[in-house]
């Protein structure tokens, strides 16, 4: 039995998918639904219980099922970098994950968790896995969200006891189905395809800073179906534990995304036809990444041999078999 956090949510309830496309149905989903429309991410998946995020320990310390399980994955907390309330941050994103960690402590249980690229701030000490425990602890997030899932990995590398087998990852910008819930926090992909289709017309930032050109900002876009098939190797081999980097390991610039999304709809147009560029808001351009690219060593060390898929792969396998569809579920 597996217990999948954030069940509904973006990256939680593509996990289900994958653990459904493996045969694996014996799944407890945890999440809270709220009023929103998160509830179609579940629409068509199969799993033997829901419970909600406020009831899971009291039903772990009960139920005879919780002796069944044999891994969590815990993608439930707080992802939304522009959360202000810290004590909100805290209580989702470190307190409720220290639970689960000494609960897969006591019962030699796999654990699975969300930790962030956030945590490496401006990238100042780069974007490496292997740094030493020292080297992690001096990393400088740039907001509360970065510092509460950093907060969560110092304190892992302190324990002496542990689950049987544990991961943390650090997600790069994820793209991909399930994440049309999160508004402002979904994907360039999603907002520039929907952009689109609305003005005709794709707005992106223009630079600030020396050295990069208007809308040549560099991420490390992932596509999610990359990312459920190396959580499903985290939870399924024997991985050394600790803290691992997804992302592609190739940064590729916001201009070369938005183009991408644009082309999987109209192949023949150009950018200079629909891509425009606008000034960044005051409050960002101090804080803002003009770079992030994963390091990927560590996990390819893990023994995954899997090819990701490339920025141009990912984005048109999400447009034409998602976005452009009627129903763009998993």
């Amino acid at each position: 039995m597996i217990i999948v956090t954030g069940a509904a949510g973006f990256i939680g309830s593509a996990f289900i998918w994958k653990l459904n496309t493996e045969g694996m149905k014996d799944i407890i989903a945890v999440d809270k639904m709220r009023n929103g429309e998160k509830w179609l991410n579940l629409r068509k998946r199969e799993y033997t219980d829901w419970v909600d995020k406020d009831d899971l320990f009291s039903w772990l310390a009960c139920d005879e099922n919780a002796k069944k399980i044999t891994g969590i994955v815990h993608v439930g907390a707080c992802s939304a970098t522009t959360e202000t309330d810290g004590d909100f941050l805290m209580s989702n994103n470190y307190s409720y994950t220290k639970k689960l960690w000494n609960f897969c402590s006591e019962n030699n249980i796999n654990f699975v968790y969300a930790s962030s690229a956030a945590t490496y701030g401006l990238g100042e000490m780069g974007y490496n896995d292997e740094m030493t425990e020292e080297e992690f602890q001096k990393l400088m997030p740039l907001n509360k969200y970065g510092y509460s899932k950093k907060y969560f990995d110092d304190w892992a590398f302190k324990q002496e006891k542990k689950p049987k087998q544990w991961q943390g990852i650090k997600f790069f910008n994820v793209y991909g189905p399930q994440e049309y819930h999160k508004e402002r926090m979904a994907s360039m992909v999603f907002h520039t395809y929907n952009q689109f289709l609305q003005i005709g017309k794709v707005k992106l930032f223009k630079s600030h800073k020396e050295g990069y050109k208007d809308g040549e900002q560099l991420r490390d876009f992932v596509y999610i179906k990359d990312v459920l098939d190396v959580m499903y190797f985290f939870l399924m081999e024997k991985v050394e534990s600790g803290v691992y980097n997804l992302g592609t390991g190739k940064a590729r610039s916001f201009y070369d995304l938005s183009l991408n999304t644009i082309k999987a709809i109209e192949p023949n147009i150009k950018g200079e036809e629909v891509i425009e560029f606008v000034p960044m808001p005051e409050d960002l351009r101090g804080r803002y990444q003009y770079f992030t690219e994963a390091s990927m060593n560590k996990l390819k060390k893990a023994g995954y041999k899997k090819e990701f898929y490339t920025l141009e792969e990912g984005v048109k396998d999400y447009v034409v078999n998602y976005l452009s569809k009627e129903d763009p579920y998993l």
